[in-house]
């Protein structure tokens, strides 16, 4: 969970003022103290976390929430507005005016940069731009052929002059490479180092004098906490900085670099990156982060989610389907790989309001249920997966032997798909009744 550390000692703090009546300023003494604790252990800057305090103390003690019939709600709203304060006003967009839009991307080595280039090409991508990656990391081994791997995955070209032309000179070139080849993004993916010298500013200075620069970026490794804090301002110092993205951020219990860069440094948070795959990066939201760590959800970014995930003209293929009974294995095993891009079901139940992280580690999220459930189905013939009802003990048998799993948990799906074909007719029935159209928003 991102940041379970700190939401779970915010959120137990806080729970304590929602059932009193009446709120004195010995309890909001009290409860800041907690408040106060909790974010010095998340590794939130110091000064940040003092201005934090005193200015949710000084509302909090205001007749607004003294006077309030829910004074302990009321505390809970300005913690979180002062919560999304930190962490900037709204979503900061890339500043697309310039044709072509040149972005640097820097940062230090093992921060993730190289694979965050490609992360953001191939979300840019899909927002129907045409990006160029630039290999322009010349020093460490391989960095150009992981960039040209990156690229072929995505489908987005790399533009590369190997390793003995200098920096400056490739990425003046890729420009160039561009505007002939219709590319209106070019991301430079620069050399890091492990630790910030001289040479390696020197070199980022060069190549921002050199060309006309829309946004520099700084890829930040969130679990150093303060020390990705140290960077940014660094970094901000000699380049100025147009934006952040925390990648890791999944890995992050704490929560201190999110909670500090905006305040520290005054440069916003753009995108935060989780995971491996080159689809898991978002644009960062202050409001939906603050709402997720007091435990109240993310239904927005749940409903883009699914709304990136879920192919339309096969939803409305499927409601066909329920409508007329003809639901299938294919469809189901369908639904399951709808299921799975949407993400880790940890993540998306942390976005669900209410889902505090001690209810989450109640339920058994296994993931590898869906693989044995995959592997069953495509056990099964063409045949099968249209009429199930022909399955009977020897088929059972050979599905369970070329999915690796027993003919005891084929008989428990079959039996779990009759009772969805079941509830399936029951909706369609419902939808006849009402004669609206139904449409299923999600995969089930």
């Amino acid at each position: 969970m991102i940041f379970e550390s700190l939401s779970d000692k915010l959120q137990s703090t806080l729970s304590m003022l929602r059932g009193k009546g009446k709120l004195s300023e010995k309890d909001i003494d009290l409860a800041m103290r907690e408040v106060k604790l909790a974010l010095l252990e998340a590794d939130v800057n110091f000064k940040v976390v003092k201005n934090f305090i005193n200015t949710v103390k000084e509302r909090s003690l205001g007749s607004e929430v003294l006077n309030s019939l829910t004074p302990g709600q009321q505390v809970i709203k300005i913690v979180n507005e002062e919560l999304t304060s930190l962490m900037g006003t709204g979503e900061v967009k890339i500043d697309y005016s310039k044709k072509p839009t040149v972005i640097m991307m820097c940062g230090l080595q093992g921060a993730g940069k190289t694979t965050t280039s490609g992360k953001l090409a191939n979300l840019m991508k899909k927002e129907g731009k045409r990006p160029l990656l630039v290999a322009c990391d010349v020093y460490r081994p391989a960095a150009i052929k992981q960039l040209q791997v990156v690229g072929e995955s995505i489908d987005v070209p790399v533009f590369t002059m190997g390793d003995k032309i200098k920096p400056v000179d490739i990425a003046k070139a890729s420009v160039e490479h561009a505007k002939k080849n219709g590319n209106d993004v070019v991301l430079i993916d620069t050399a890091g180092r492990l630790h910030i010298d001289e040479n390696l500013m020197e070199e980022l200075i060069e190549i921002n004098d050199a060309l006309d620069i829309s946004e520099i970026l700084l890829v930040l490794d969130a679990m150093t906490g303060q020390d990705a804090v140290n960077v940014a301002a660094a970094f901000d110092e000699r380049l100025k900085l147009t934006g952040v993205i925390l990648t890791k951020l999944d890995g992050d219990a704490r929560g201190g670099a999110a909670l500090s860069i905006r305040a520290v440094t005054n440069v916003p948070i753009k995108f935060t990156a989780m995971g491996e795959k080159l689809d898991q990066i978002e644009v960062f939201h202050p409001d939906r982060m603050a709402s997720r760590i007091l435990g109240m959800g993310d239904v927005l970014s749940l409903i883009e989610k699914a709304q990136s995930a879920v192919d339309e003209q096969k939803a409305i293929e499927l409601e066909k389907k329920l409508r007329t009974q003809s639901f299938t294995f294919d469809d189901f095993l369908d639904q399951l790989e709808q299921m799975k891009n949407l993400g880790p079901l940890e993540d998306i139940l942390g976005m669900l309001p209410g889902m505090n992280n001690k209810m989450l580690k109640g339920i058994n999220v296994d993931e590898k249920e869906f693989a044995r459930l995959e592997a069953i189905i495509r056990s099964m013939t063409k045949e099968e997966r249209q009429k199930p009802e022909i399955i009977d003990i020897s088929r059972r048998k050979r599905i369970a032997n070329g999915s690796g799993t027993t003919p005891v948990e084929v008989n428990k799906l079959l039996k779990q798909f009759k009772e969805l074909r079941k509830m399936m007719k029951q909706f369609g029935n419902m939808g006849k009744m009402n004669k609206k159209k139904f449409k299923m928003p999600f995969p089930f």
